[in-house]
């Protein structure tokens, strides 16, 4: 009997093994999708809007976790084994009760209130952001099932590809070619709906060089899963160079080459446009540039096949 006392002594408790194993892995699982996303900003606004997010969250838990804690230490008084337990079958009503179940939930929406007011207003994407640079402006286009980003003062363009300097602001000028969509980069911040036909405005800035992800957050159609472009912060002089590199390419965006890029596209890998047509964005914006019909130009059709 002594080898089996001996054994029971030296077997891990199950709240032990709970412990060590399974509360790191579930930990783990929910941290994953941590990384890339609006958790882990690169920018004030994305930093802004992500101390919103766990501030309100804080918040709801004051409210939440003693209302777990209360439900479960009165099923424990009240238990049939506690005699101390006040038996009132006929109690229907507390005052007190009533101002705690309708006071603290009133404070606590108070609060959020404010929280989400002052917070829209400093966080408004028309409002520029105060810094020692002068903004950058992007105008973007989404397409289907691609974006397209022009430059205006550097008179070149890209797909898939948004390349911005560190520490700058970013006037975005956005419009949709087709469907409404949503232009969202999670670690910047600045969700905002792109619609035909008229024009909304975003403030972004990158604080950080490093490779970020962008997507349309509403749904499109078929290639709505693959529109996706690669948004990539790097220094002042990185991005001069990409820019004589767009320079470099074959393809011009004037009137043939929106019309070839208009056709609809899946999983579209990143190109460059080396110059475009003044007033393009206008045009698109105000409807003058519609869905072309028929086989596209061969001078422009190849620069719009680098498909995966």
């Amino acid at each position: 009997m002594r080898p089996c006392h001996s054994a029971r002594r030296r077997a891990t408790p199950l709240s032990r093994r709970v412990v060590t194993t399974v509360l790191p892995n579930v930990s783990m699982l929910l941290l994953a999708g941590c990384a890339g996303g609006v958790l882990d900003p690169k920018g004030q606004i994305g930093a802004a809007e992500s101390k919103i997010l766990l501030n309100a969250f804080g918040t709801m838990l004051v409210v939440v976790a003693p209302t777990i804690l209360s439900a479960l230490a009165c099923a424990f008084w009240f238990r049939a084994s506690n005699r101390r337990a006040r038996y009132l079958p006929e109690w229907s009503f507390s005052g007190r009760l009533e101002l705690l179940n309708w006071g603290i939930p009133l404070l606590v929406i108070l609060f959020l209130g404010g929280l989400i007011w002052i917070g829209s207003h400093r966080l408004d994407p028309f409002r520029p952001i105060d810094a020692a640079r002068a903004p950058l402006e992007v105008h973007v286009v989404s397409l289907d099932w691609k974006w397209l980003f022009i430059y205006p003062e550097q008179s070149v363009a890209s797909v898939n590809d948004l390349v911005l300097p560190v520490d700058t602001p970013v006037h975005f000028s956005l419009t949709s070619a087709t469907v409404m969509n949503s232009f969202f980069v999670p670690q910047l911040g600045g969700m905002i709906a792109t619609m035909p036909g008229m024009v909304t405005q975003l403030h972004l800035k990158g604080d950080h060089i490093g490779d970020l992800w962008g997507l349309s957050t509403q749904f499109s159609g078929d290639g709505y899963a693959g529109m996706r472009f690669a948004a990539r912060v790097r220094s002042q002089a990185e991005f001069e160079r990409w820019i004589e590199e767009a320079r470099k390419s074959a393809c011009d965006l004037d009137e043939a080459g929106y019309a070839a890029l208009l056709r609809p596209s899946q999983n579209v890998r990143p190109f460059t446009f080396r110059s475009v047509a003044p007033a393009l964005f206008d045009d698109i914006a105000m409807r003058k540039l519609t869905n072309a019909s028929g086989a596209a130009p061969a001078a422009h059709g190849a620069c719009t096949e680098a498909t995966r």
